[in-house]
Formats: C-alpha cells, sequence, structure tokens
C-alpha cells in the first residue's frame, strides 16, 4: 500500500511539475527570445543530469553506436522540437499547448509504425488515431479575431508535438544502453546545441535573463520541471510500465488549464475541452487492450504492441 502511495505521489508530481512549466514559459517570454529561452532550460538540465550521472551510473557515456543514435535521435527531436513549443506560445494560451501534448501518445503510435517493425495497429486502433486527429484539429480550429497568429501559433505546437512523439520512437528504435540521467543528460546537451545553433541563426541577440521572473522561470524549468521531472519520469516507466507512465499527458493539460486561467486570466473555449476528450478517448481506443490488462490482469512491465 505504501509503494502504491509513493508512485502516486510520483505520478502527481510529474504531473504538476510539467503543468506549472508552461506559465513559466509564459512568464519567461515576456522577456527573453522564444528559441534561447528554451535552449537556456536544456543547458541546466543537461549539466544536472550530467552531473547526477557521473556519480550515479556507470554506463554515462555514449561510445556505440546504438547509445549515439540514441542521444542523436532524443536530442534533436526529443528535446530540439521543443523550440517550436516556445515560439508556438508567444500566440497560443498555456492551457491549449498543454492540451495539444495529450497527442503525444498516439502520434508515438503513428510514428512507431514505420519505424519499429514489431509495432502493428488494427482496424479498431485505426479508428483510434483518425478520433486523435479529429480531437487536435478541434483544438487546432482557429479564433477568427486573431487568425493568422493563433493558428500559427498552434501549428508551431503541434510540429513540436509531432516531433517529440519521433524522438521517443527513435530513442526506443535504438536500444540504447546508457544510464537514465547519463541518456537525458546527454540529449539535453545535444538540443541545447541546436537550440543556440537555431537562436544564432534566425538572428535572436543572446542575453541572459535580466528581470527576477524570467530567471526564475529559466531555472524552474530547467532544474523542476527537466532535471528531476525527466528522473521522476524514468523512474515511473521502470516502476509502472510505459502505458500507466503515458497517462500523464492527461494530467498535465489540467493543471496548465487550472494555472492559466487563474493566474493568467486565460480562457478555454468549448471545442478546445471538446477536442481534448476526442484525443483522449481515441488514446482509449487505440490501447483498449493495454488499459484492459492493466485494470483486470497484473502489469506489464511494458506496453504490448496492438494487434
Amino acid at each position: 500500500m505504501n509503494h502504491r502511495f509513493v508512485t502516486a505521489g510520483l505520478f502527481v508530481t510529474l504531473a504538476t511539475l510539467w503543468g506549472f512549466s508552461f506559465l513559466a514559459i509564459e512568464v519567461g517570454l515576456e522577456s527573453l527570445e522564444p528559441v534561447l529561452f528554451a535552449a537556456f532550460r536544456y543547458d541546466i538540465a543537461a549539466v544536472l543530469l550530467l552531473g547526477y550521472a557521473v556519480v550515479s551510473e556507470t554506463d554515462r557515456w555514449p561510445t556505440d553506436r546504438a547509445n549515439v543514435e540514441a542521444v542523436l535521435g532524443g536530442g534533436v527531436f526529443l528535446v530540439g522540437m521543443n523550440g517550436f513549443l516556445f515560439v508556438g506560445q508567444q500566440t497560443v494560451p498555456s492551457g491549449v499547448a498543454a492540451i495539444m501534448q495529450s497527442l503525444v501518445p498516439i502520434l508515438t503510435a503513428v510514428w512507431a509504425l514505420g519505424l519499429l517493425p514489431e509495432e502493428r495497429v488494427s482496424a479498431t486502433g485505426a479508428v483510434g488515431i483518425a478520433l486523435g486527429f479529429v480531437g487536435v484539429a478541434l483544438i487546432v480550429r482557429p479564433d477568427p479575431d486573431n487568425l493568422a497568429g493563433d493558428l500559427l501559433g498552434r501549428l508551431l505546437v503541434f510540429v513540436q508535438v509531432a516531433g517529440v512523439a519521433l524522438g521517443g520512437v527513435l530513442v526506443q528504435r535504438a536500444r540504447p544502453t546508457l544510464g537514465n540521467a547519463a541518456l537525458s543528460g546527454w540529449s539535453m546537451l545535444v538540443g541545447a546545441v541546436v537550440l543556440h545553433a537555431v537562436s544564432t541563426g534566425i538572428g535572436e541577440p543572446f542575453a541572459l535573463p535580466r528581470t527576477a521572473e524570467a530567471g526564475a522561470a529559466v531555472a524552474y524549468l530547467g532544474v523542476f520541471a527537466t532535471a528531476v521531472a525527466f528522473l521522476i519520469y524514468f523512474t515511473l516507466l521502470e516502476v509502472r510500465g510505459a502505458l500507466e507512465t503515458s497517462l500523464v499527458a492527461y494530467l498535465v493539460p489540467v493543471v496548465a488549464t487550472v494555472v492559466g486561467v487563474v493566474v493568467l486570466g486565460e480562457s478555454i473555449t468549448p471545442l478546445t475541452v471538446a477536442g481534448f476528450g476526442v484525443v483522449f478517448v481515441g488514446f482509449v481506443v487505440l490501447k483498449r487492450r493495454a488499459i484492459r490488462d492493466l485494470v483486470s490482469g497484473p502489469r506489464a512491465v511494458e506496453d504490448r504492441a496492438e494487434g
């Protein structure tokens, strides 16, 4: 029973840390360039995670092909593509950006079809994927009063979601042997370098945070929403398996939406809420067998493929 409480506490803590990250991004964007802001986040996380790996893990150097591929895939896509989220959140409410993250498990299944030979999706599973896209269409539906900026921002967030999902599949496909902290740390270092290069390439002026609010936002994202959160994430992945851990994607938007409404005065339209519901239904249809096994039988260590 105590073990269950600890696991539930980790789950809620992870959802809260990631939920508040969208507020931190909104705060930091008031004075920081978006891509540079994202790079700062992963600079801090890379240093912390690699430092932790040095003192706690034996497999910490990506010296073979599998680990190098995992680090590059994770760095460029799982981490680097988050720059699109920071750019998109300049016009997209934090709650909406968080809700769009709920599509990650479904897009992961889509990428896996082409990149992981063992993955299969039945006709019913395909319906689940289709429902996911219907849901995101309801979410992306632009505000007529801000057509250009609103639509572009939501499309950029969608690109980020697709990139993060691809990154996860590429890491899985590489089958790395690095420790969790080392894999995350090296990936974040690669992602940070990519983001700094992009920031310089698009002409963003380099400037450290100059306000207390911006500094706090960078520190929160780097330390808590990334370094600490990823250690919790991998712990849950090891203890509870892929399916249960992926469910955090449906709790994070709830936290972020409540925070955005209460703190930032944002509003969420009924269509956005409906879109989130449709995405969740699509996930349930896609993963129906694994969910049934989770509810009725012993937990599998890894989520089995849908047949």
